[in-house]
C-alpha cells in the first residue's frame, strides 16, 4: 500500500480560520488577544492551530508552541512554558532579549535556592510577562499552548497571570487549546476557563465536528484512489464529524472489515508498519507523547541507521511527526494512548525502567525528577521512585507550586513503608514526620485546610513518645495552626499549650518563638486575651533577641489586635504596616498576607471602606503571585473584597468579581448572595441553605444565617427570622461563650420581622410574647455592638429603632439616628432604614418629609437594581396621592379583620368558610385598594385610616 500524507488542505474550517485571522490581525496592529480553542479529541484543533501558525509565520510573526503532557499523577511545574523558553533559548536571534530577563532562568533549569523567597514566584511571573512583551515588541508573537486540559496547576496560574493583567502586551496573541470532552465537573481547568473568558481580550472558539458534506470532501482529498459511495457513506457515518477519526478510517479502508473501535482502528495502522517501526512506536509511547531522538535511541537499543529508518517509516505513515529540538511526537494523543494500552504489563514495566535509568544517568537535574519518579513507579522500582518523588517535591517547592509539591510528598509517604530502611533517602528532614509536616504546609498553601489537618494529625501519630522535643513541638503548633483554620479552637489551644510546654523559653529558640506566636493566636480565639497578651509580649522580646524576623512580624500583628484600641486605630495600623514590612523582608508571604488582611479589616471596622480596598488588592495580588490564592487569609480577603463592594453599593462589580473567582468555599462569594436577595432573585434561600453544609462551617453559617434571617424577615415570617438568628448565633458562639460580632446584625434583622408583626395589632398573649422576644434581641445587639466600630454601631441603631417600633410604635427620631449611623458608607442599609424613617414620618402625619425620604430611597433602589425596595418606596409615594381609601366590601372588611390578627390565607378561609384561594384574592384586592406592598403594611394603613380598631384590652 502506498504511503499517504495527511498534510492536506484544511477542510471545513473557513469560519474558524477567518476568526483567528482577525484576531491575529488585531494583535499585529497592537491589541493583545487570547483565544481558548475548545473541541473534542480528534476534532481538528491541532490541525487548525498548525494552519494558523504557518500563516502567522509567513506574515513575519514569531510562533512558539508549548505542549502540556499527560503523565498521570506526575506534576511537572510550568512544563509548556519551559518548552517554549527552551525553543527561544535555542534561537540566537533571541539571546539578547532572554539575557535581559534573568528571572526566567528558573524555567530553563538554572540553579535556585529560592525555596523560601516569597518574591521568587512573583519575579518569575513578571519576568515571563516582560519577556513576552519585549519579544512581541520586536515582532508579532504568537504563543500556542496545546492540550491545556493536561496543564499542571502552576502553568494554569502563570496563564491566569498573563491574561488577567488588564491588557495583554501589544502584538501578542495567545492561542490555547483543550479537549472539551475531557472536562468533567471537577476538572481543575473548568474554573479557570470560566474566569478567563470574562477578561477583556480573551475569547472562546469552539471547533465543532465537521458537517457530513465536509467529511465526505475530506475523504475524497485523503484517498486518491476511487472509493465506492457505500464506503464513503460508511466512513462519514462512523466518523461523526471527527477529522482524526476520518483520517484513520480512510487509512484502514484496505483492511478486511472495519474495526469496531477507535483503539482497534489505530492499532491496525501500527500493525501495517515494519516490526522495527512498531518497536520504536511502542518504546516512544512509554516516554509520553513527545520524546527526544537520543533518549529514544538509547531506550529502543537500535543502531542509529535502523532507528532512523524506522522513524522515517513511522513519520511517513503519519504515526509520528518530527518536532523542534530533535524530538518526535505522536501525531495525535489518541494514537499514543492506543499503542501504550496495547502493551503487555511486563513490557510497560521494563520500558519504564529503561527510561528511568536513562534519565538518571543523564543527570537531568531536578526538572526531570518528576519524570523519573513516574517511570520508577511504573517500573515498580520503589526505592528509586521514593528518592525521585522527594527530589521532585523539592523542585516543585522551589518553583512555587504547592499543589504539585503536595502530590509528590504524598507519593513519597505512600512509598516510604514499602521501601527497606537502608534503601530510603537520608538526610535532614528526610523522615516520615518531617515529610508529613511539609505535606501539611503544602496542603494549607494550596487551600485544602482539612487535608492539612489530617496530615498534621498523621505526623503527630508518627512522632511517638521518643521524638525530638523540638520536632514534637513543631508538630503540635503546626496542628494548632491548622485546626484554627477549620474552627476547632479548643483543640488548637490545647495543642499550642502542649507545644509551648515542650521546650524551654530560655535560652530562646525559633521553635519556642513560633510555638508562642501560635499559642497567642489560639488563646485569643478562645477568649483568653490575658494569656495571649502576656505570651505575645514575652515572645516578641525573644524574637528580637534572636533575630526571628518573621515570627516578630507575626507577633506584632497579634499585639495590634490585643493592645490599645486594636487594629481600628491609626496606631494599631501603623504596627501592622511595620509587621508587613518585616514579613516581606523575611520572605514569609503567609505572615505578610496576615498583615495585609489585618490592615484591610482594620479599615473596614473603622468605617474607612475605600481605604480597605487597596490593602485587599495588594494582599490578593501577593497571594496570586505566590500560589497562595486558596490559603486561609486569601480566602478571607476574597470574601472581604466582595463585602466592601457590596457595602459601597458597587453591586455589578461585586457580581463580576464573584463570577470570576476560582473555586473556593461558597462563603467567599457570600456578598453576591446579599445582592441576589436585595434584588429579589428566586433561588437565594436554596443557595444560602447550601452554605450551612460547607466544610468551612463558621463562615458558611455566618453568610447563610444572614441571608436566611433577612429573607424570612422580608417575607413577614418573624418565627422563622428569630429562629434563624438564634441558630446562627448559637453556632458561631465560641468556647468562651462570647457571641460573634455578627449577632448585632442578625438581631436587627430579626427585630424587623418582630416589629412588623407587632404593628399588625395583636392580642395580649401574642403581644406579650413578641415583646419578650424583642427585648431579648435588643439586649443581644447591645452586648455585641459594645466592642465594635461604625458598622456595629449602625446595626445597633437599627435594632434600637426596630425594638422601639415593636414595643411602642414607630419613632421618627430613632429612625433618623439609624439613617445617620449608616452614613459611614453602607448604601443599601442606609436606604432601608431611610424607608423605615419615611414610614414613621408618614404615620405621624408628616407627609411632605416622608415623600422626600421615600424619593431618596427610590433613587438608591433604582441605582442598585433593588426591586423589592423600589416597590416599597413607590407604594409609600403613591399613598399620599390617594384622596381617600376606596371602600372595602363587607367580605373584604372581614378578611382585613382576620389579616390584622395575623391569620394566614388558609386560616382566613377556614374562619369565613371560603377556600384559601378565594381568601388570597380578597387579600390581593385589599392590598391594591390600600396601596400597600405587603400584608403588614396594609394592616398598618388600615389602623391609621380607622378601617379597623384595636380590640380593647384589660390590664391589671
Amino acid at each position: 500500500m502506498p504511503q499517504r500524507s495527511f498534510t492536506t488542505v484544511l477542510i471545513g474550517r473557513d469560519d474558524e480560520l477567518a476568526r483567528l485571522a482577525g484576531i491575529l490581525e488585531r494583535a499585529r496592529n497592537g491589541s493583545g488577544q487570547a483565544v481558548l480553542v475548545a473541541g473534542d479529541a480528534g476534532v481538528g484543533k491541532t490541525r487548525l492551530l498548525g494552519e494558523v501558525a504557518a500563516r502567522a509565520a509567513e506574515g513575519g510573526a514569531t510562533v512558539v508552541v508549548g505542549h502540556c503532557v499527560d503523565l498521570g499523577d506526575v506534576g511537572l511545574p510550568y512544563l509548556p512554558f519551559t518548552e517554549i523558553l527552551g525553543v527561544l533559548a535555542g534561537d540566537e536571534r533571541f539571546a539578547g532579549i532572554l539575557g535581559a530577563h534573568p528571572a526566567v532562568e528558573r524555567l530553563l533549569g538554572a540553579a535556585s535556592d529560592s525555596s523560601r523567597d516569597a518574591d521568587a514566584r512573583l519575579r518569575l511571573f513578571e519576568g515571563v510577562a516582560a519577556l513576552l512583551a519585549e519579544l512581541a515588541a520586536a515582532a508579532p508573537l504568537v504563543l500556542i499552548l496545546e492540550d491545556l486540559h493536561w496543564a499542571d496547576q502552576s502553568s494554569r496560574d502563570l496563564l491566569r497571570f498573563l491574561l488577567s493583567r488588564g491588557v495583554l502586551p501589544r502584538r501578542l496573541a495567545v492561542l490555547a487549546s483543550y479537549r472539551a470532552d475531557d472536562l468533567h465537573r471537577r476538572h481543575p481547568l473548568r474554573a479557570l476557563l470560566a474566569e478567563l473568558v470574562r477578561l477583556p481580550g480573551v475569547e472562546r472558539l469552539e471547533v465543532r465536528p465537521l458537517a457530513d458534506a465536509e467529511v465526505a470532501r475530506l475523504v475524497r482529498v485523503l484517498e486518491e484512489r476511487p472509493l465506492s459511495e457505500a464506503t464513503v457513506r460508511d466512513i462519514v457515518a462512523r466518523a461523526e464529524g471527527n477529522a482524526f477519526y476520518t483520517e484513520e478510517l480512510v487509512a484502514a479502508a484496505d483492511a478486511d472489515g472495519m474495526p469496531a473501535g477507535l483503539a482497534d482502528l489505530l492499532l491496525i495502522r501500527v500493525e501495517q508498519v515494519s516490526q522495527t517501526a512498531q518497536q520504536v512506536l511502542r518504546t516512544a509511547a512509554v516516554a509520553g507523547r513527545r520524546v527526544g531522538h537520543d533518549l529514544l535511541r538509547d531506550a529502543v537499543g537500535l543502531p542509529e541507521e535502523e532507528l532512523e529508518a524506522a522513524v522515517r517509516e513511522a513519520v511517513g505513515r503519519q504515526l509520528l511527526v518530527a518536532g523542534d529540538g530533535d524530538t518526535y511526537a505522536f501525531r495525535h494523543a489518541l494514537a499514543r494512548e492506543a499503542v501504550y494500552g496495547d502493551l503487555l504489563p511486563g513490557q510497560r514495566a521494563r520500558l519504564h525502567g529503561t527510561y528511568a535509568r536513562l534519565l538518571a544517568a543523564r543527570g537531568g537535574g531536578a526538572e526531570t525528577a518528576a519524570e523519573r519518579a513516574h517511570h520508577y513507579r511504573e517500573s515498580h522500582d520503589l526505592p528509586e521512585a521514593l528518592a525521585a518523588s522527594v527530589e521532585a517535591a523539592g523542585h516543585a517547592r522551589r518553583m512555587g507550586a504547592p499543589a504539585e509539591e503536595l502530590r509528590h510528598l504524598e507519593t513519597a509517604l505512600d512509598l516510604w513503608p514499602a521501601v527497606p530502611g537502608e534503601a530510603r533517602p537520608s538526610g535532614e528532614g528526610l523522615d516520615p514526620v518531617s515529610l508529613t509536616l511539609r505535606a501539611s504546609a503544602a496542603a494549607a498553601h494550596s487551600g485544602d485546610a482539612h487535608r492539612a489537618v489530617a496530615l498534621t494529625r498523621a505526623a503527630l501519630a508518627g512522632a511517638g513518645q521518643d521524638a525530638d522535643p523540638e520536632l514534637a513541638a513543631r508538630v503540635r503548633y503546626t496542628l494548632a495552626g491548622n485546626l484554627m483554620t477549620v474552627d476547632n479552637l479548643a483543640a488548637a489551644f490545647a495543642y499550642s499549650s502542649e507545644a509551648l510546654a515542650m521546650i524551654p523559653a530560655e535560652p530562646p529558640s525559633r521553635t519556642w518563638v513560633w510555638a508562642a506566636a501560635t499559642h497567642v493566636m489560639a488563646a485569643r480565639q478562645v477568649g483568653d486575651d490575658a494569656t495571649a497578651l502576656r505570651v505575645a509580649r514575652q515572645a516578641l522580646r525573644a524574637a528580637e533577641r534572636i533575630g526571628a524576623t518573621a515570627a516578630r512580624a507575626d507577633l506584632l500583628i497579634s499585639l495590634a489586635r490585643l493592645e490599645g484600641g486594636g487594629r481600628r486605630t491609626r496606631e494599631g495600623r501603623e504596627r501592622l504596616r511595620e509587621a508587613r514590612e518585616l514579613a516581606r523582608s523575611a520572605g514569609d508571604t503567609p505572615v505578610e498576607m496576615r498583615a495585609l488582611f489585618s490592615l484591610a479589616v482594620g479599615c473596614f471596622e473603622s468605617g474607612e471602606l475605600r481605604e480597605c480596598l487597596p490593602w485587599l488588592t495588594e494582599g490578593l495580588d501577593r497571594a496570586r503571585r505566590s500560589g497562595l490564592l486558596s490559603s486561609p487569609y486569601a480566602l478571607e480577603m476574597r470574601y472581604l473584597r466582595l463585602l466592601v463592594l457590596y457595602t459601597l453599593g458597587q453591586w455589578d462589580e461585586c457580581l463580576r468579581v464573584a463570577g470570576a473567582e476560582e473555586p473556593a468555599p461558597g462563603y467567599t462569594v457570600g456578598p453576591a448572595l446579599y445582592v441576589a436577595l436585595a434584588r429579589g432573585e428566586p433561588d437565594v434561600v436554596t443557595r444560602a441553605r447550601a452554605l450551612l453544609g460547607e466544610r468551612f462551617d463558621w463562615m458558611g453559617r455566618l453568610v447563610g444565617g444572614i441571608v436566611l434571617t433577612d429573607a424570612a424577615a422580608s417575607r413577614g415570617d418573624p418565627e422563622e427570622a428569630v429562629a434563624r438568628a438564634r441558630d446562627t448565633v448559637t453556632a458561631l458562639t465560641d468556647e468562651s461563650g462570647r457571641a460573634p460580632d455578627v449577632s448585632v446584625r442578625l438581631a436587627a434583622l430579626a427585630l424587623a420581622a418582630v416589629a412588623d408583626r407587632a404593628a399588625e395589632g395583636l392580642g395580649d398573649q401574642d403581644a406579650d410574647h413578641w415583646s419578650v422576644v424583642a427585648g431579648e434581641l435588643v439586649r443581644l445587639a447591645r452586648t455585641t455592638a459594645a466592642r465594635q466600630g461604625p458598622e456595629g454601631q449602625a446595626w445597633l441603631a437599627r435594632a434600637e429603632a426596630e425594638w422601639t417600633r415593636a414595643v411602642s410604635g414607630p419613632d421618627p427620631a430613632a429612625w433618623e439616628r439609624a439613617v445617620a449611623a449608616f452614613a459611614y458608607g453602607d448604601v443599601y442599609e442606609a436606604a432601608r432604614v431611610r424607608l423605615r424613617y419615611a414610614q414613621a414620618l408618614a404615620a405621624g402625619g408628616r407627609r411632605a418629609e416622608a415623600e422626600e425620604q421615600a424619593r431618596a430611597v427610590r433613587e438608591t433602589a433604582l441605582a442598585l437594581g433593588a426591586a423589592p425596595l423600589l416597590e416599597r418606596s413607590d407604594a409609600l409615594l403613591r399613598r399620599p396621592a390617594q384622596r381617600s381609601v376606596p371602600p372595602l366590601t363587607a367580605r373584604e372588611q372581614d378578611v382585613l379583620r382576620l389579616l390584622a390578627l395575623g391569620r394566614s390565607n388558609r386560616q382566613i378561609g377556614e374562619e369565613l368558610f371560603i377556600t384559601g384561594k378565594t381568601a388570597s384574592v380578597h387579600v390581593s384586592n385589599i392590598l391594591a385598594k390600600l396601596g400597600a406592598a405587603s400584608r403588614t403594611e396594609a394592616v398598618a394603613i388600615a389602623y391609621r385610616e380607622g378601617l379597623i380598631t384595636p380590640a380593647p384590652t384589660a390590664r391589671g
